[in-house]
């Protein structure tokens, strides 16, 4: 006999149980209809580059430069778990972050990957030096949180160096608008610390925003590496651009990929597949960009940074193991 709803072997199955269990099928649904909406708008061929000697070292340097943005967040979570006196090796940080990459990049949602850092942080060998669950939660908290301020830096700067493209209708707009909502949202408040369950964890946030505050060098130098890690990252989109054929100056990707890159992270799409393309034709069109080659970038960013996180598998598959000890309880983002 099967077990009945509201029985005391199984719980009750609520709206917000059956809403979770289907949101990652409804995100890539949402990623299949825009993009076929969208493809209905080019022809295929057109989105494949012309393939030749030059067109494979452009794309190889793109994705050298995806391995490389990896490199500066593992230096940026570092210098974050430096500031909160929670010291750990490179080698390590930047296994687990390979293996983050890996499932964020393959599993309907980034919160799976942050849950692989916040349990192989906490779960540590080493001992007494070893984070709580908290801890490593308000680690990769902060490390997310400074990679979110850099965007609409970077935003509003390539409008200021280059000011043809503050005219640009709507596509100047939204960017402008997104740059500012990001820039003011509400910082974590302080009347969580020192509580218990999952008040802890964002108590350990305000803890670790305090221990930051207390250090301008370990600020700036996070900073720096969320801003070196942007500019990779741009600079991978300006390699993929040129292998693609399109003809447009870096000021214009330093103003409008960070307003791509704030949209994709909606949860409404598969891996922002199809978000972050329709957001490129929306900004590069008024650029003289054809809808074809927006979305053809958008796909091949898409594909290098799949080619960059592949080498997470070793490290998801074959990477440090969680003690003996049941592991922390990851509150959701």
């Amino acid at each position: 006999m099967g077990v009945q709803e509201g029985t005391a072997d199984a719980p009750p199955r609520t709206w917000r149980t059956r809403l979770h269990r289907w949101f990652p099928a409804a995100r890539i649904a949402a990623s299949a209809i825009i993009l076929v909406v969208l493809l209905r708008k080019v022809r295929l061929h057109s989105l494949m580059p012309k393939w030749d000697d030059t067109t494979i070292l452009w794309l190889a340097a793109g994705v050298a430069c995806f391995v490389l943005a990896i490199a500066l967040s593992t230096v940026r979570w570092q210098r974050v778990l430096e500031a909160m006196d929670v010291p750990s090796r490179f080698v390590s940080l930047f296994n687990t972050y390979l293996a983050c990459q890996f499932v964020s990049a393959f599993l309907p949602s980034s919160i799976g990957g942050d849950a692989v850092r916040v349990t192989r942080l906490s779960s540590q060998r080493g001992g007494p030096e070893a984070p709580e669950a908290p801890d490593a939660f308000a680690s990769v908290v902060l490390d997310r949180m400074s990679g979110w301020l850099i965007l609409p830096l970077l935003c509003l700067a390539g409008m200021l160096v280059n000011p043809a493209l503050r005219h640009q209708g709507r596509s100047s707009r939204i960017a402008f608008t997104l740059s500012i909502v990001v820039a003011a949202s509400p910082r974590f408040g302080g009347r969580l610390a020192g509580r218990r369950g999952v008040a802890r964890f964002f108590g350990a946030v305000h803890e670790g925003i305090d221990h930051l505050r207390h250090r301008p060098m370990v600020i700036a130098q996070v900073l720096a590496a969320a801003l070196v890690y942007q500019l990779a990252v741009i600079t991978a989109a300006l390699l993929a651009s040129h292998a693609l054929g399109i003809h447009i100056g870096p000021t214009a990707l330093l103003a409008f990929l960070p307003a791509v890159a704030i949209v994709q992270v909606l949860p409404i799409s598969f891996g922002g597949l199809g978000v972050r393309e329709g957001a490129l034709v929306l900004f590069l069109k008024p650029l003289g960009v054809p809808t074809s080659q927006a979305v053809a970038l958008g796909l091949l960013l898409y594909a290098m940074q799949l080619i960059s996180s592949l080498l997470g598998a070793p490290s998801l598959a074959f990477g440090q193991r969680p003690r003996s000890r049941p592991g922390p309880v990851v509150p959701a983002a």
